[in-house]
């Protein structure tokens, strides 16, 4: 999968209009009697409006031609009680509506949220996660006016011009053809306008999705823009690809805005038309001023849907781009998945086989290599070795992250890839050298690792790594917000409050990736005990480049380019001579020098 940044537009697969309309339609499913509700008041008050132009008619050409003032207070007072009921049933279907969509929208955007949650880390390594999250908001969003105008625009409106049109042409049907001799002109040119609209609208929301990446990224970097004095320029980038989604959005809408031109011109040169001709047939036989007069409201309740219609194909045609946008997402088959016959991973002992394991991030290029270890329940396993040697990708190819390119990873004898994925990482601990702490309190990130733990639990356990002293000394104490990724700690603090999370959590095996290097020395002295009950009764895999911290692991595993090259104990490997005793002796000397 190619990388994409943040100012580089993305790749959509193109989608037909009818495949999209069709797969949005799935989506009112579930609220088909709301929706048949809704069409049923909206027929309701589309037939009184169709009504009103006849009953007037009747009205002038029988009640007052007649002088029959009872009848004609009659249709005073139906035409008033119909247009009285039709105002509630128009507020009614309004507030059905309203429902439905939000309902809908929820639907389409939970859907979209958890199927991003399935999808493994090469597909967050690929994109940046502001143009992930322009697709779960602004996307879903642009929906909302589709889904409303579908129901009560396009259904009643394609309902109206059809009832229109037949009583036009049941009252003359000469006038009615003058009346739609324009319709073909009308749409060869919307079809014109809608092919290079779509494009316009795809590139508009392609520029808008740079410029909310690169706000995010920004906004998550301010730290270092700020220590290095780079606001200009992140300013002058800012303002560059705003200019470009302005720009792309203003070329949408020039195009765009052509629509009710179109239809307001063919709307005038229909209506003259049929002026024109209905001035010379007064007098004829069967053509009366009512008649007239009523055709003449016809024409304009023939025009007003059509315009109507034109503009809902008009918002059609602008969101398709987001639903595209949001399908592209959903059609994204997650690397890793359970298979089909899956099995829940039993309560894990904590033996872990890797046999003859390859794995490529990208083709043709080997992380690991032929990698072959058994590792024994309840050990304490050390990864060394040099940057990018491999060391995460093994703890990754564990927890099933990522899958191996060839050869197999067993736990207890089982295959990941025929485990049930939540059984499977529910059983192990994860603590990064980065910590990722949520915008929330102390205690309730420490409950992220048992989620229905009381509070004496989650206490105990921040006394058992040595971060009670610290948590009670805040304002709040457990209380404490930590702000954005935990930024009102210290980065010594936030790995103490991922221990805690750890340890409460009470995984089978136990993964720590450089989870000390922010620790200064008098902490980690501090919190040595609690790693140790950490460490107990659970496969441990530790990778560090502090190698002080390794020495009492029950191996020590030394890999480079993607190989196992040396295993054994500290002393084993110091008596070896190799490559972990010249890691170990640069970095004593290293040391001694600084001193």
């Amino acid at each position: 999968m190619a990388r994409n940044t943040v100012k580089q537009d993305e790749d959509v697969q193109k989608r037909s209009k009818t495949e999209i309309t069709l797969r949005l339609s799935t989506y009112m499913k579930p609220y088909k009697l709301k929706v048949v509700i809704v069409v049923a008041l909206l027929v309701f008050v589309m037939i009184t409006g169709i009504l009103n132009p006849y009953l007037l008619k009747v009205a002038i050409d029988t009640n007052i031609g007649n002088k029959d003032l009872k009848g004609l207070l009659i249709i005073g007072l139906v035409m008033i009680v119909l247009n009285y009921l039709a105002l509630l049933a128009s507020r009614a279907r309004i507030n059905v509506m309203a429902s439905v969509t939000n309902n809908i929208l929820v639907n389409i955007r939970h859907e979209l949220y958890t199927h991003i949650q399935k999808l493994s880390f090469s597909f967050f390594d690929n994109r940046p996660v502001g143009k992930i999250l322009a697709r779960v908001i602004g996307d879903v969003n642009a929906l909302q006016d589709l889904f409303n105008n579908s129901i009560t625009s396009f259904i009643p409106e394609l309902l109206s011009l059809v009832c229109v049109a037949i009583m036009m042409l049941s009252m003359n049907y000469k006038l009615a053809l003058l009346a739609m001799i324009i319709l073909p002109i009308l749409g060869a040119a919307m079809f014109f306008v809608e092919t290079f609209s779509r494009k316009r609208w795809q590139e508009f929301r392609k520029k808008r999705s740079n410029m909310n990446a690169f706000t995010h990224e920004d906004f998550s970097g301010m730290r270092i823009v700020q220590g290095f004095s780079a606001e200009k320029h992140t300013s002058d980038s800012f303002s560059s690809l705003v200019s470009d989604m302005m720009g792309s959005f203003v070329n949408a809408v020039k195009l765009n805005d052509t629509f009710w031109p179109m239809v307001e011109i063919s709307w005038g040169i229909g209506s003259i038309i049929v002026y024109w001709y209905s001035v010379k047939l007064i007098g004829e036989k069967g053509i009366t001023i009512g008649t007239v007069i009523a055709f003449t409201s016809y024409v304009g309740m023939f025009w007003r849907p059509i315009m109507n219609i034109s503009n809902f194909y008009n918002t059609l045609i602008t969101n398709f781009a987001a639903a595209e946008r949001i399908f592209d997402i959903m059609d994204i088959n997650p690397d890793i998945i359970d298979a089909g016959s899956e099995v829940k991973m039993p309560k894990i002992k904590g033996n872990v086989e890797f046999k003859n394991v390859t794995f490529c991030y990208d083709e043709d290029v080997p992380v690991l290599n032929n990698v072959s270890l058994k590792v024994n329940a309840g050990e304490t396993i050390a990864l060394v070795g040099a940057t990018g040697a491999g060391k995460t990708t093994i703890v990754n190819l564990i927890s099933r992250f990522y899958d191996s390119t060839e050869g197999v990873v067993l736990i207890d004898g089982k295959n990941v890839k025929e485990v049930e994925l939540e059984s499977l990482r529910s059983q192990m601990g994860i603590m990064l050298q980065d910590t990722f702490l949520f915008s929330t309190t102390i205690k309730e990130n420490i409950r992220y690792g048992k989620l229905d733990a009381t509070d004496d639990e989650v206490i105990a356990a921040a006394k058992a790594v040595s971060a009670h002293e610290f948590i009670m000394k805040l304002p709040n104490g457990y209380d404490t917000d930590v702000n954005e990724r935990g930024s009102r700690l210290s980065v010594g603090q936030r790995q103490l409050i991922s221990f805690a999370r750890a340890l409460l959590a009470n995984p089978r095996i136990l993964i720590l990736d450089e989870a000390t290097s922010n620790i200064d020395t008098a902490t980690e002295r501090l919190v040595q005990k609690g790693i140790q009950k950490l460490l107990f009764g659970r496969t441990s895999f530790v990778i560090a480049h502090r190698l002080s911290t390794i020495r009492d692991a029950n191996r020590i595993m030394v890999i480079d380019d993607g190989r196992i090259k040396e295993c054994g104990t500290h002393e084993e490997l110091m008596q070896l001579k190799g490559i972990y005793y010249s890691l170990y002796m640069s970095q004593y000397k290293f040391l001694n020098e600084g001193a």
